[in-house]
């Protein structure tokens, strides 16, 4: 339990609420509208061909091809996507605030595009400036929940294994990272991850 001396973060919807409805409900005011587009044309399935590495410019194009009505607002996403970022977990920055103070290294692992993330990082300098390093997929053309991801982060942040505690909403990536060693939490909400963190011995309860 003594081993852990590093904390991993993910980031949309453990650091920032995130879903493509809070862009897409400023433009598409009729609420059946809306859920037929994000059910069909802006889907998690196309979105994260970004955070795979390939580029908006490609994946638009071939978008708008198949939805021509939709130009526009497929268009929208790229210079848009900070709009698809809601505000703040609750209690979530103060948490991140705490290790920084307590001298504890910060680390991220984020499935995000190459593209968006560098605009949104200067977004918030303030929070990420806490981070020693952060691995974005878009960039290493890697995503969680492979193994490849999670090895190339440990060797990044000169980290073993067992001696970072990592946390992510997703199921999967949580479980994709325990496969190689790293101790995980499952984010629900603050509360839950400082107790975690607590266990760890990274904070007081």
């Amino acid at each position: 339990m003594g081993e852990v001396r590093a904390a991993i973060f993910d980031i949309g919807n453990v650091l920032f609420t995130w879903h493509p409805r809070f862009l897409y409900e400023r433009l598409i005011e009729d609420d059946r509208a809306l859920a037929a587009f994000l059910d069909n044309v802006i889907t998690y399935e196309w979105h994260f061909q970004h955070d795979a590495g390939r580029d908006f410019a490609e994946t638009s194009a071939e978008r708008i091809a198949e939805f021509p009505e939709h130009a526009e607002l497929i268009a929208a996403w790229g210079p848009r996507f900070n709009e698809s970022l809601g505000p703040p977990v609750p209690g979530v920055h103060e948490i991140v605030a705490e290790l920084d103070s307590a001298g504890v290294p910060l680390f991220a692992i984020t499935n995000f595009s190459h593209e968006f993330f560098p605009p949104f990082r200067r977004e918030w300098p303030g929070l990420f400036d806490r981070f020693r390093d952060i691995v974005v997929s878009g960039e290493e053309k890697l995503l969680k929940p492979d193994a490849a991801i999670y090895n190339l982060a440990l060797a990044r942040f000169g980290l073993e294994p067992r001696e970072a505690i990592f946390i992510d909403d997703n199921a999967a990536n949580v479980a994709g990272a325990e496969a190689v060693g790293i101790r995980s939490v499952l984010f629900k909400d603050a509360p839950g991850l400082r107790a975690e963190l607590a266990a760890a011995g990274l904070l007081t309860a």
